[in-house]
């Protein structure tokens, strides 16, 4: 089940001060009238990461107003109301908004304080498409725990975008995980960006990825055609693996560097599956250093995101991120109509890691 909790069109550029949510009973698999759910409880699954405990906290403190829908108003009267009980019965249409303590919003950097925004490298930039090298550990949205200095954030920040019309702000043609480094395109208008996504869906981008494995190829290179799904009986929902019924992957891979016990692997993907490259090398026997899900233990990927691993965790993942990274995109520039190829050079930890073997 996927619900949007930041509004789409926000200016990144600002701090969060509220978020509006609307009771949906598509979102719940339920018809209409069979929607009646509990205040709190509506909130905590938007709110993944925060208790519900704390959410009703946030509600006892008066910082939760609702809209409600009846049957004259059925997507509400446009007047919120503060709701301080914790388990007032919500239905279909209603409105929620939360106010953000102030003490509890986020600050942005600021554009000139010489930090976060200088180290953001443009690789490429025209009139409708911007390439960036995103640094590792930086969520490229906000979501969840990550709601400031994420890359999009910066990249509002860069372009001054708070004055611009809602539809020239920039968005993301395609995704990084937090921990993977490297290139990462961003369209700067409507146009530009929905011309990036059809090029993706469609597989005219070229994507190639470089990873450092555990372990000693046997060959110099291959091809790994396995189908991909979710894994089966994992305690994390997000995970993937190969799976007989699942949907087609195919990834190219070569060696590129060898060290003892380690190598460098260039990987080009010819299908954008969840996890593709990661869940592939690991199947092979040759798994992604540090990578925390499917490397040696799972469970070093909730630890991870509790911020409860150890000094024998990271021990054990030798590297505290993921050696994965964004090398080279090819694709063809909405606003020239030429082919463009961006480069990022290895990010300097993995090159570091390399290096000290």
């Amino acid at each position: 089940m996927s619900m949007r909790l930041f509004p789409r069109d926000r200016d990144l550029s600002q701090p969060l001060e509220r978020i509006e949510l609307r009771v949906r009973a598509s979102d719940f698999g339920l018809p209409v009238e069979e929607v009646e759910m509990r205040l709190d409880q509506f909130l905590a699954r938007h709110m993944a990461w925060r208790s519900r405990t704390s959410v009703q906290g946030l509600i006892r403190d008066g910082a939760v107003l609702v809209d409600a829908a009846t049957p004259d108003h059925p997507e509400g009267t446009g007047q919120a109301t503060v709701e301080t009980r914790p388990g007032r019965k919500l239905r279909h249409g209603t409105r929620v908004v939360i106010v953000i303590p102030e003490e509890l919003r986020v600050s942005m950097p600021e554009g000139d304080a010489g930090g976060a925004l200088d180290e953001l490298c443009v690789l490429y930039r025209d009139a409708g498409v911007l390439a960036v090298d995103k640094p590792p550990m930086l969520a490229v949205h906000p979501s969840g725990r990550h709601l400031a200095d994420t890359l999009i954030q910066r990249v509002h920040r860069m372009l001054g975008t708070r004055d611009l019309p809602r539809d020239a702000r920039p968005r993301l043609a395609h995704r990084l995980d937090r921990e993977t480094s490297g290139a990462i395109l961003i369209g700067l208008d409507p146009d530009s960006h929905s011309e990036l996504m059809r090029q993706f869906e469609e597989r005219e981008t070229d994507k190639q990825y470089l990873a450092i494995v555990k372990g000693e190829p046997e060959h110099d290179g291959g091809r790994i055609e396995l189908p991909l799904g979710p894994a089966r009986g994992s305690k994390i929902g997000l995970k993937m693996a190969v799976q007989f019924d699942g949907q087609e992957a195919l990834t190219e891979w070569r060696v590129v560097r060898r060290v003892p016990g380690y190598a460098l692997v260039a990987c080009d993907i010819h299908t954008g599956r969840q996890h593709q490259i990661r869940v592939h090398l690991a199947a092979i026997g040759l798994p992604i250093v540090g990578d925390k899900l499917y490397g040696p233990d799972e469970m070093l990927f909730q630890k991870g995101a509790d911020g409860t691993l150890d000094d024998a965790d990271l021990r054990l993942l030798e590297l505290p991120r993921q050696a994965l990274h964004s090398h080279r995109i090819a694709f063809t520039s909405p606003a020239t109509g030429e082919r463009v190829v961006v480069e990022s050079p290895l990010a300097p930890d993995l090159q570091r890691f390399l290096d000290e073997r």
